[in-house]
């Protein structure tokens, strides 16, 4: 089972790698850490899962219709996007 696991926290760490710390310059400990949080929090709430057939992790309570409009959200200064429709 250990293996199980560390293929999911390798995973994890290329995703973060990949997505958010490669993309950046970082002026010390403090902005590292305010980017690796922004990423989590956009990890667990606003990225969709592939395995997961595109669902999110937690998925919003929200109801929306066909027609709202969409609206962007991003994090770690633009590096992270997400959309979401707006609740009439």
């Amino acid at each position: 089972m250990l293996t199980c696991e560390n293929a999911y926290a390798e995973r994890f760490v290329r995703s973060i790698k990949d997505e958010c710390l490669n993309r950046m310059i970082f002026v010390g400990q403090a902005s590292l850490r305010r980017a690796v949080s922004e990423y989590v929090e956009h990890y667990l709430h606003e990225r969709n899962h592939q395995g997961l057939e595109n669902q999110l992790l937690r998925p919003l309570n929200a109801t929306t219709a066909k027609g709202d409009s969409v609206r962007r959200c991003d994090r770690v200064g633009g590096v992270l996007n997400f959309y979401y429709r707006e609740a009439a």
